[in-house]
């Protein structure tokens, strides 16, 4: 049936996805998955840093352990929200490199 995914097949000793009439090799999923990750992370990469600075004057109501939360994400929230997303990115393209065999050996 079109447009209904029907599962991994093999076609021509490849492995592939088959979604309907559009059929997807092993690199064209690990590349979307690999796209898909990348745009998630600029998603957050972009609100850490655009939008929290935004909205810092109301933000800046705010007060944690003295510091107005909009000077606190300014200037430590945002670095520790890179650097989280940082690893976590690292570790889901791993899994995803290791998924599809093409990881690197140690």
């Amino acid at each position: 049936m079109p447009g209904n995914r029907t599962g991994a097949v093999c076609f021509c000793g490849r492995q592939v996805e088959s979604w309907g009439d559009l059929a997807l090799t092993n690199d064209q999923l690990y590349w979307a998955k690999t796209k898909r990750l990348m745009i998630t992370c600029l998603v957050i990469w972009a609100l850490a840093s655009f939008a929290v600075h935004a909205f810092v004057s109301a933000l800046n109501e705010i007060v944690i352990m003295g510091f107005p939360l909009g000077f606190y994400m300014a200037a430590q929230g945002s670095l520790i929200i890179f650097v989280v997303l940082i690893f976590w990115f690292a570790s889901r393209q791993d899994a995803i490199d290791r998924e599809f065999g093409v990881a690197e050996t140690e």
